[in-house]
């Protein structure tokens, strides 16, 4: 009778049901003894880390090396004149001249490094004692939708994990209630995606701070109550739902992202509410002017911050519109404006509060501009120009006050300390205590890595 009013599984049914707890069990059996755990390369990536977390600044579009950070006097010299050099690459667009075009800016000495810095970036020059610049970064594509691709991902094709996605993956997040890796101020497939990635490691879009930095933040139901019961319901269908599935993992994955969305609507209204920030902290930001674009700006970076203290591992926050083939002057100046007093800011606030030693910050372009005029409109503007340009680094175990790396006298080609986007990416995550050999992920039968079979670390910018 016994029998009867219950029900058994046979053995087979038994070992499936229950075969994925065994192993699990035997996993963290495995991960408790040193001896195995040591022969696992991202068990404990962070061992050596100085970087626990990381803010990708990208200026989308071409920020121009030669009218920022790379100064070159000898377009001053020969402004006007034809710019004559071997191996010169041939125009992108058709409309750029033979004529080298000098600087819109003055460029002055800052910190006690004396790095040149152009006018248009004060705040930033204000930081050059903290900063490493590499004034010879190469691309492989002067086009801006492959150019961006790679450097986020290392690749010139489609579906490939940004660099933001590899981080989280490697590391995880310390933030059990607010995602592991954020985007603020672009859509740009290429700046948010996982990739082959698992889905739990894209970017969560913030679109400014306040009440709802997310879409559909706010909880649907006026009463909380409700709310929680329909969660619960839910919680118990996708239970059963997953054991249908044998544990799926895309079937998992999402659950578990459902249940982050609900964690962040607390967590995440608090994180981007600056009421409780300082006048002057408000001010150093530029938020609260007449400017809008500078506010909103400002804001994403007040708001990095206080991500930043509550655990968030990955931030990436973009400035687009740099891609001035006309209007050089007046447009880079009015880009510059925006960033350049929020970005000051986010460093010294940073380094104010002892977080700047363990954040690195890197401040990136898919590429430079051309020495040489092009004429579209009525105002001179810059071609792109993938062959030369200048990113750089601070904190994090970046070695501040350095340049490394150099481009000719005309700011086109790069004479000593080359690195390319595999370097870059192999060196951000070596400052996140993350052997980029050793990152790997296996899809469509193969391993495949942020630096794919390249990458090497720059260590004459490693601290």
């Amino acid at each position: 009778m016994f029998a009867d009013s219950r029900r058994f599984l046979d053995r087979r049914g038994f070992l499936e049901q229950t075969s994925l707890g065994f192993g699990w069990l035997a996993f963290n059996g495995l991960l408790a003894d040193r001896s195995f755990a040591t022969d696992l390369s991202l068990v404990s990536p962070r061992a050596a880390a100085k970087a626990e977390r990381v803010v990708w600044f990208f200026m989308d579009g071409g920020l121009s090396h030669i009218d920022s950070f790379d100064h070159k006097p000898r377009l001053v010299a020969e402004n006007g004149q034809p710019l004559k050099l071997p191996g010169k690459k041939e125009d992108i667009t058709g409309r750029t001249t033979p004529n080298i075009m000098q600087s819109p800016w003055k460029f002055r000495p800052h910190g006690t490094c004396g790095k040149m810095v152009s006018d248009l970036f004060p705040h930033i020059g204000s930081r050059a004692d903290d900063i490493a610049f590499l004034h010879a970064v190469t691309g492989p594509s002067p086009d801006h939708e492959s150019a961006i691709g790679f450097l986020h991902s290392g690749s010139l094709l489609q579906g490939f994990p940004s660099v933001g996605a590899w981080a989280n993956y490697g590391l995880g997040s310390d933030a059990a209630n607010l995602p592991g890796f954020v985007v603020m101020g672009s859509r740009k497939r290429q700046c948010r995606t996982n990739g082959f990635l698992p889905p739990s490691f894209q970017a969560s879009q913030f679109f400014g701070s306040g009440a709802e930095p997310l879409p559909d933040l706010a909880p649907r139901e006026a009463a909380r109550q409700l709310q929680d019961n329909k969660l619960r319901a839910v919680r118990q269908l996708d239970g059963l739902f997953l054991g249908a599935t044998h544990d799926d993992s895309i079937i998992e994955t999402a659950i578990a992202n459902h249940a982050k969305a609900h964690a962040m609507q607390d967590s995440v209204p608090v994180a981007a509410d600056l009421k409780e920030e300082s006048a002057a902290t408000l001010a150093a930001y530029r938020i609260g002017g007449s400017d809008k674009q500078t506010e909103s700006f400002g804001r994403y970076c007040l708001t990095a911050r206080r991500l930043l203290e509550r655990g968030v591992r990955f931030i990436e926050i973009v400035k687009d519109g740099w891609d001035q083939h006309d209007k050089l002057e007046k447009d880079h100046a009015r880009h510059a404006l925006t960033v350049d007093q929020p970005i000051g800011a986010f460093l010294t606030d940073l380094k104010d509060r002892g977080l700047l030693d363990s954040t690195l910050v890197v401040f990136a372009t898919e590429f430079g501009r051309t020495p040489n005029t092009e004429l579209f409109g009525s105002e001179p503007g810059r071609d792109h120009h993938p062959w030369g340009f200048t990113i750089w680094m601070a904190g994090g175990g970046a070695k501040g006050g350095t340049s490394h790396g150099s481009l000719d006298d005309y700011g086109y080609f790069p004479v000593e300390g080359a690195v390319d986007i595999h370097d870059i990416h192999a060196t951000v995550l070596h400052l996140m205590g993350i052997d980029h050999k050793q990152l790997t992920y296996r899809h469509s039968g193969r391993d495949f890595r942020l630096t794919d079979v390249h990458g090497r670390i720059i260590t004459p910018v490693v601290a």
